[in-house]
């Protein structure tokens, strides 16, 4: 850890056997030891000394009031995750919602705070990240019979990993130091992300597998759009940052009067108003909403053909506000693909709550990568 107390994100399935066995007990809920085994490929030795060393650092706790007696042989104790004693913070700076949250150990959700962003406006950068700040430090003192791990933030823009500062050019931040203000704040390591990778850091280490496998592709559309990429078990984080598909060609239809244009430009909200207006309708008109999902089948397709993924996992409210769902966006893309493979296009497991997620996934990403140390400090 720096002295400004940010920690660079390590988007990943964690390999170490501390890593492994406990995340095999959050997926798989009370378990003996003979299971966490099979779940992780380690021995039950190895088991059985991280599962001692884990208790005694209060991560997980041996619960004989879950045994069941009905077995045969030598009872066998589960083992679950210790939700009691531990906590982290998440901050989400969205362009027109920011999310403070504090979770437990398994990543559920104890406490939950939206702001609208736009009462930022009024501030300075500065102020304003000093204040959203100081908000979450005040929101996890209300936990204070937990111990504040770690805190985990995500936003649009430009992150420099390592220092934690950053940029958001839809609100007017630059250059922000956004980490080591949240350090100071809480007093716990602070790691801050890019926010599409931190969503799909959340559907690779909050979901309900032990050992993830193969590629997928990330797809976030709202009033800004990205695209972040799993592979080999982790999220891809590029050594200068994520890139954009903002400029990425569609044709807009109705959205615009261009036969193309790039894809940020005609899928947010206020693009459909100014459409809307141009000719006359609503902002729920048919044809606009169509030509909305019309244009992210066809970047999801681009996308898709150059990478070819095992999966396609699709966030946000331009995919979710369509009248049918995402079925006009899957005919959209089955008609653009130049893949002859079928691929079903996924909406993420978290629904609307994908940005209370992604933070909270960030700073448990540092947990579970090396839990033991977390705690101890060594």
């Amino acid at each position: 850890m720096s002295a400004s107390g940010v920690v660079a994100a390590q988007l990943r399935v964690g390999t170490a056997p501390s890593s492994l066995v406990l995340n095999a007990i959050r997926v798989g809920g009370p378990s003996v030891r003979d299971q966490i085994a099979a779940r992780t490929g380690l021995s039950v030795a190895t088991v059985n000394r991280q599962v001692v060393a884990l208790a005694a650092s209060g991560l997980v706790q041996e619960r004989p009031d879950l045994h069941d007696s009905r077995g045969v042989g030598r009872p066998k104790v589960p083992i679950t995750l210790d939700r009691d004693q531990f906590c982290v913070a998440g901050m989400h700076v969205g362009a027109r919602r920011t999310t403070l949250v504090i979770a437990d150990l398994g990543g559920r959700t104890l406490y939950s705070h939206a702001i609208a962003t736009q009462d930022l406006a009024g501030v300075s950068a500065e102020a304003a990240v000093e204040r959203l700040c100081g908000q979450l430090a005040e929101l996890a003192a209300r936990f204070s019979g937990r111990r504040l791990l770690w805190a985990g933030a995500a936003l649009g823009g430009a992150v420099d990993a390592e220092t934690g500062v950053a940029d958001h050019p839809i609100l007017g931040w630059r250059d922000q130091k956004l980490g080591p203000n949240l350090h100071a704040a809480l007093g716990v390591p602070v790691t801050v992300s890019e926010h599409v990778q931190a969503m799909a850091a959340a559907e690779l280490l909050l979901g309900g597998e032990v050992e993830p496998h193969g590629a997928a592709l990330f797809f976030y559309a709202r009033e800004t759009v990205g695209m972040a990429m799993i592979i080999n078990d982790q999220v891809h984080q590029p050594t200068r940052g994520a890139g954009s598909i903002a400029g990425l060609l569609v044709v807009p239809g109705p959205l615009s009067e261009a036969p193309v244009a790039p894809l940020q430009s005609v899928v947010g909200s206020s693009a459909l108003k100014a459409a809307a207006q141009r000719l006359g309708t609503a902002d729920d008109d048919r044809a606009l909403v169509d030509a909305r999902a019309s244009a992210l089948g066809q970047a999801v397709a681009s996308m898709r053909d150059v990478i070819n993924p095992d999966s396609v996992i699709v966030a946000g409210q331009a995919f979710t506000d369509h009248p049918r769902g995402l079925a006009p966006v899957q005919a959209a893309f089955d008609a653009a693909t130049a893949t002859r493979e079928p691929r079903e296009i996924t909406p993420t497991r978290f629904g609307l709550h994908v940005t209370d997620a992604a933070p909270i996934a960030v700073a448990l990403a540092a947990v579970y990568a090396d839990p033991l140390t977390v705690v101890t400090g060594d």
